[in-house]
């Protein structure tokens, strides 16, 4: 057996085309290629880093120890809606004035001696499609979330 003829110099190999003439043909490398960092450039980058950090934390202690704005209006807030559910949330022997808003109707804690009181709470009866019985004037059904069903039933004052 014969070995195969040497390749022929300079020949790209089988299936690859050769660049034509006139073309620049691309150079290798002489080595890795540093590129060259001032050192004004860092320094503006640093700057901006920490004035991006900076700005971030001054906006967190602000927002923490602000008495007028940030966490202490959400406390407030949270607090006022707290002393508002309270003000809704009637319990037994309490007296209550009855709003309608919109066709659902909402007991407001009174005084029983003042002349708003309209109805006195006597029992509150937890599960759904609980009714009030005979001895009661009134009474309100609630469905809440997580599946909490309750009907508060009142008497006339």
């Amino acid at each position: 057996m014969s070995a195969p003829p040497p390749p022929y110099q300079n020949q790209p190999p089988h299936g690859y085309p050769q660049a034509p003439h006139g073309y620049p043909q691309p150079q290798p490398l002489q080595g890795p290629r540093q590129p060259q960092r001032s050192p004004l450039r860092a320094a503006i980058s640093a700057i901006v880093v920490l004035s991006i950090f900076g700005g971030a934390a001054w906006y967190v202690w602000d927002y923490n120890t602000d008495p007028n704005g940030g966490k202490a209006k959400k406390e407030a807030a949270q607090a006022a809606q707290a002393e508002e559910s309270k003000k809704h949330s009637p319990n037994i022997g309490d007296c209550v004035k009855i709003q309608d808003p919109k066709g659902k109707p909402v007991p407001e804690i009174v005084d029983c001696g003042s002349g708003q009181a309209e109805y006195k709470m006597g029992e509150k009866l937890y599960g759904p499609d609980k009714k009030c019985g005979p001895a009661f004037d009134y009474g309100i059904q609630y469905s809440v979330s997580r599946g909490v069903d309750y009907t508060l039933c009142f008497n006339k004052v």
